[in-house]
């Protein structure tokens, strides 16, 4: 697992400094530094900040140094410089400080800080309805105990179970649906923990949403997702099958699911870039931490994936929508409460941005990269400032 992390940084850092072409004029702050030297506890996304008003337009500017092994990574200490080319567009380049010091992609910066994503690239997946029904299952514990931790037994069904196959055992903890509203282009949400007597468990594993939504109703169920428990071995095959937890990991119970271990299970291929299209009615579906409002470095859940054309690195705009006031300037008869002619609904405000770095079918996780006020469940996402 520690491999598929360094090996995210890498890629992550490379495909960040990637050239595209640019349409629109990149916007470089006002207190822009000329050179910056990078120090370990960067980011790109941070660096990219001190330079441009729109941090996620940091590729369109870059030049690599092809006399530098690597030249799309970037390493503390490192000189960071911003220079104009003769139709006075700005680039940026990197100029190594430390030539003879010898660097591995491993060391690299990385996009985002890892740690406020990992939970979500090495631990939780979504899966479709039909996905969850016809897993195997965890249908009992040794010694008809509840739980099972780990090093201890326990008896799976479900599948042609193979002596020394491994296995992640999953809990599926919250189930996700929206609903179009007719009256709105903001579809309806709804959110309901499944609790522990239909197989769900709002207690996750250290990830936990603060929204949950259910199926009913004409709602449709965009995905299902599961936190990994535990991993295991077959050490006795059929169907029944005995697994063995390994030493590390959280409690199993009955009615937990099993999934193939996968050696990559998350997509490594993102760098920040505007979206193709907007998917319509696109919104915060759910945030973590048991909160209804969060701000730059969490992690949200957006209501629409692969399915609309989301996809890893995509930088989105998030509004709050606008209240609605009574306008008693131009309706001077306040004796007349309410009339409808008087309601007027103020624009939504920009909040911040935020990017995606995993995505499944209809559902989306994005971390919330900048933001001048909070944002909160529900609030939608429009294109990226400066596009």
């Amino acid at each position: 697992m520690a491999a598929m992390l360094k090996k995210f940084l890498t890629v992550c850092a490379a495909a960040l400094l990637s050239f595209s072409a640019i349409a629109v004029a990149v916007e470089l702050r006002k207190d822009h530094p000329d050179t910056y030297v990078v120090v370990r506890g960067d980011t790109l996304w941070d660096i990219a900040g001190r330079f441009l008003e729109q941090p996620w337009r940091w590729p369109e500017i870059w030049q690599a140094n092809p006399q530098i092994e690597n030249p799309h990574l970037i390493y503390p200490g490192d000189e960071i410089s911003l220079a104009y080319l003769s139709d006075g567009r700005p680039q940026l380049s990197v100029r190594r400080l430390s030539p003879q010091v010898r660097r591995t992609p491993i060391d690299a910066i990385p996009t985002v800080p890892l740690a406020d994503i990992e939970g979500f690239l090495t631990r939780t997946r979504m899966l479709d309805e039909d996905e969850v029904e016809r897993l195997p299952y965890v249908l009992g514990v040794e010694e008809s105990r509840l739980r099972a931790g780990p090093g201890e037994v326990v008896y799976v069904r479900g599948a042609d179970f193979q002596p020394g196959q491994q296995w992640a055992v999953v809990r599926p903890t919250i189930r996700y649906a929206v609903h179009p509203h007719p009256a709105t282009e903001r579809p309806r949400l709804k959110r309901d923990p499944w609790n522990a007597r239909d197989g769900l468990d709002s207690q996750t594993s250290g990830i936990e949403w603060a929204y949950y939504a259910a199926s009913d109703n004409g709602f449709e169920v965009l995905g299902y997702e599961v936190i990994q428990m535990a991993t295991g071995q077959i050490t006795r095959g059929g169907d029944p099958a005995t697994l063995l937890l390994d030493v590390q990991g959280r409690e199993v119970r009955q009615g937990d699911l099993l999934m193939p271990v996968e050696p990559q299970p998350f997509d490594l291929n993102f760098h920040p870039r505007a979206p193709r299209s907007l998917p319509p009615g696109l919104q915060i579906l759910a945030m973590t931490d048991r909160s209804t409002w969060g701000g730059p470095r969490d992690v949200v859940a957006l209501s629409a994936g692969a399915r609309e054309g989301i996809e890893n690195g995509q930088v989105f705009a998030i509004y709050a929508p606008g209240d609605e006031v009574r306008d008693d300037i131009r309706h001077k008869q306040r004796l007349v409460a309410n009339l409808p002619s008087r309601k007027v609904k103020l624009p939504d405000e920009f909040v911040g941005h935020v990017m995606v770095f995993r995505t499944f079918d209809k559902v989306s996780y994005g971390l919330i990269m900048d933001a001048i006020r909070p944002a909160h469940l529900e609030d939608r996402l429009g294109m990226p400032l400066g596009y």
